[in-house]
């Protein structure tokens, strides 16, 4: 699929809402309860340290984004971690990929030196497999770290690599 990685700009905070949470409404990769609402969007996606989305240049959708931030702060500010987030419909054209490279090249041009995933949920094998061809190491398991929207507990494994 023939995609553009570009920074997100105002105008897309409605597709970018919406992607995001569907992830949330998921209830099986982000943390995250509280949908983002026109109000919040604007200023949540603002506030990462980069935000980009993936189009498509032929239909001008959004298929989707991440969101890249710091990981700590102080002397572990060198840390980030990011966020993906594809539109249903789109899942399985390997634009998580696309997703996570670029975050990665972000990552290293924002000045942080490693990229962590602290709460990857274990059932979430697509992402797991794409994190581990990429080269991030698995740092264990955290036994039921993770709330399913269901309220069972699932066990999440953190995730490193050197940028």
């Amino acid at each position: 699929m023939n995609l553009t990685i570009r920074p997100f700009r105002p105008e897309d905070l409605p597709e970018i809402t919406a992607i995001w949470n569907e992830v949330v409404q998921d209830g099986a990769a982000f943390p995250q309860e509280e949908f983002l609402t026109p109000e919040t969007a604007g200023a949540f996606f603002a506030a990462q340290t980069h935000t980009a989305v993936a189009e498509s240049p032929e239909t001008g959708t959004i298929c989707g984004l991440y969101i890249l931030h710091p990981n700590n702060v102080g002397r572990c500010g060198h840390l980030c971690n990011a966020s993906y987030a594809v539109r249903s419909q789109s899942r399985g054209l390997h634009i998580g990929e696309r997703l996570v490279l670029d975050s990665l090249a972000q990552g290293r041009l924002h000045g942080f030196r490693i990229m962590q995933f602290n709460a990857v949920v274990a059932s979430n094998l697509h992402a797991r497999h794409l994190y581990e061809r990429l080269g991030f190491v698995p740092l264990g398991i955290i036994p039921q770290g993770f709330r399913r929207k269901d309220g069972q507990y699932e066990d999440i494994c953190p995730y490193y690599r050197v940028l």
